[in-house]
């Protein structure tokens, strides 16, 4: 068994778990309405789930067939496929689903982008960056190899924010060339004090791979940044690891997949 359909298959029995817990405590219905903090925790247990199957990007009848080979798994019931032939081909699917995913994520990406880019104040760099200044700086501007202490939060297309560093009240701070592109250029051209918003094309961010379950295959990212200060040249310190940022704030400690770890707000690969 590959290493994806052993996460699946990992995926399959957490849910299964949920479901018969589900279908025990609720009734069976797909309308459960959680009340008691073990059912609200199930629930989102169930979520999170939900979120680490999004490369199949199943629509509500597939949702359906999945349920019902978790139900007939769970409850020893006939199988109607045979799992010796179907499971290895649950991996190619995977593929196949997830490059579609890319593609339509990039036209809508297109299509934000292409917005951006006429706000008032926006400038287009030619990596394709969009850059808009929010609030103007005074101080200095950093160079590629300074390190930098920022306040952030990031967005997906459709207002999802994945990542904030204000929710945690913790800044960060990173050598300016160890992040994602956009962010090297982005970054490099404010000025300390200065907050500003970064639409990040997938090119300059995480490219077709992504950063699964939180961030798709293909995704441009909106950042808005607030420069706080730069490190001093002459000021010796000793060697850190980048800033590591949990994928969901630091709420969510329960990672089903293997998510690429985000370092602020992405170190290069």
């Amino acid at each position: 068994m590959t290493t994806g359909l052993k996460k699946i298959a990992g995926l399959a029995c957490a849910f299964a778990l949920v479901t018969a817990a589900g279908c025990k405590r609720f009734g069976g219905g797909g309308s459960a309405n959680p009340t008691t903090e073990d059912e609200k925790t199930l629930y989102t247990l169930g979520m999170l789930l939900g979120r680490n199957l999004g490369t199949f990007n199943l629509n509500a009848s597939e949702v359906e067939l999945v349920k019902a080979g978790l139900s007939d798994m769970v409850l020893k019931r006939p199988h109607k496929v045979d799992l010796d032939t179907y499971g290895p081909k649950v991996d190619a699917l995977a593929r196949k689903r997830g490059q579609e995913r890319v593609e339509i994520e990039k036209q809508e990406s297109k299509k934000y982008l292409e917005q951006a880019a006429r706000e008032p104040g926006a400038v287009v760099s030619p990596s394709g960056m969009v850059f808009k200044t929010i609030t103007p700086g005074t101080g200095a501007t950093p160079s590629p190899t300074d390190r930098v202490t920022v306040q952030y939060e990031g967005k997906l297309t459709d207002g999802t924010v994945f990542d904030s560093s204000r929710k945690r009240n913790m800044p960060a701070t990173f050598p300016l060339n160890g992040v994602i592109k956009c962010w090297t250029e982005g970054v490099g051209r404010m000025k300390v004090g200065e907050k500003a918003q970064l639409v990040c094309p997938s090119a300059i961010a995480y490219g077709d791979s992504g950063r699964p379950p939180t961030i798709p295959g293909g995704a441009t990212l909106i950042f808005e940044v607030e420069l706080m200060s730069i490190a001093p040249q002459n000021v010796a310190s000793a060697p850190t690891p980048p800033v590591t940022l949990p994928p969901q704030g630091s709420g969510n400690k329960l990672q089903l997949s293997s998510p690429g770890k985000l370092h602020a707000p992405g170190a290069k690969k």
